[in-house]
Parts: structure tokens; sequence; C-alpha cells
């Protein structure tokens, strides 16, 4: 089974899959894109978005300028031949199992970032049921303010087609907003956990300009600090 340390990065078949993928996305859902030329093109970056559906976590990969990675339970590693998809698209294993998948999480990012690579990352922990935006969690700023990456804000729109405008009844057009990389280079100099405070508040206020939600007041029910 593979462990963190030997967690792979996207391969030929997360290359093969995105092409693929990126034009039935648009026959489908006619996403309208903007914003990639915001991702740095070499270094790491912590793409941190906001979260409505399971859609998510295949448009961000699927219209990122850059190979994206992220977090897949450790059993999906088990069979061979489903370990080595999940593999070669780059997903990092995380035993959730051992009582601290948060922790294990954060670790792991940290590593992928550390190794100049892209991550993606949902603040509030866990989707939006009602289409809010709840408040972030501290993982995002840790893993950026631990590795120095830039942390480039997406906000998503449309996403859940449950989530009609009670006015008119109608679904909004699915966005991708890529942002600019949210400045945290000046909080180097505080104690640890003021920083974390101040980089979350700032990620999430990026996402909240790009997405514009309306913000709840509170966590989103069953997140994770990651």
């Amino acid at each position: 089974m593979p462990s963190l340390q030997s967690a792979a990065r996207p391969g030929l078949v997360f290359s093969i899959g995105r092409a693929v993928l990126r034009p039935l996305l648009r026959l489908r859902f006619r996403p309208r894109i903007t914003g990639r030329e915001h991702i740095p093109q070499a270094g790491p970056v912590l793409l941190a978005s906001n979260h409505l559906s399971s859609l998510d976590t295949i448009l961000i990969p699927s219209f990122s300028s850059r190979k994206v990675q992220f977090l897949a339970k450790a059993s999906l590693f088990e069979k061979p031949l489903k370990g080595w998809f999940m593999r070669q698209i780059g997903a990092v294993p995380v035993h959730r199992e051992v009582g601290a998948a948060a922790q294990a999480a954060l670790e792991a990012g940290r590593r992928v970032l550390a190794e100049g690579q892209v991550f993606a990352v949902f603040p509030e922990g866990s989707r939006s049921r009602d289409g809010r935006l709840y408040k972030g969690r501290s993982g995002a700023a840790f893993m950026a303010l631990e590795t120095g990456a830039a942390v480039v804000p997406v906000g998503l729109i449309g996403t859940n087609r449950k989530l009609a405008d009670p006015r008119t009844g109608r679904v909004p057009r699915i966005e991708l907003r890529f942002g600019a990389p949210v400045p945290l280079e000046d909080l180097a100099g505080l104690p640890a956990g003021r920083a974390r405070r101040e980089a979350t508040e700032r990620i999430m206020a990026a996402i909240r300009e790009l997405s514009g939600q309306e913000l709840a007041d509170g966590f989103a029910e069953g997140g994770r600090d990651a």
C-alpha cells in the first residue's frame, strides 16, 4: 500500500484524462473559465476554493493550467489496478482510520507543496449545502505559511445544480474564477496562531470576492481542518 512518502506526481493518465474531460465538460456545462493566468507556472501553488458539489473536484484539475494533486482515502490504493490509477492521477493517500485524519491531510498537502507542486483544498472543510460561504478552517493557511506556496483563490459558481435562484428559478451558469495570489508575506513575523488566523481571513475574503456568496456565520458541518 502506498504511503504519504511514496505518493506519486500526476502522470500520463492524468494528462490523457484531462484532455478527454475538458471537451466533455465544456459540451455538458459550458463553463466560463477566467483568471488562469494568475496561477504561477512554476513553484508551489495552493488552490483554495469554495465547495458546492462533488463536481468541483473534477472541474478544478480539469481546467487548471497546471497538474493538480488532491487527497484520497488510502483504502482506494489497496487493489493494484485501482492503486496504479490513483497514483497516475496524482492522488495523495491519507489513512483516515488512524484517528488523525486532519493532521494527516495537512502533512500530505505540505509535502506536495514542499516539492513545488500544485495542491487543491476546500478551506470550508465540507460542501456548502445551502450555497453560502462558511468560515474557513486554518489548514490552508498552515500549509501556505509552512511552505511559502502561492495561494490562488478559486471562486466556483453554479456547480451545485440544485441551488436555483429563488427569484427566477434559474441555475447560474457554471464559472471557475481563479484570482490573484493572496498576499501573505507580511505575516512571516507574527506568532503562528495569529498568522494562521489572519491568513485564513484573507483567503476566505478573496474566495468570497470571486464567488459572490452570502456569508454564513459558522463552520460547515462535517468539515475537517484541511
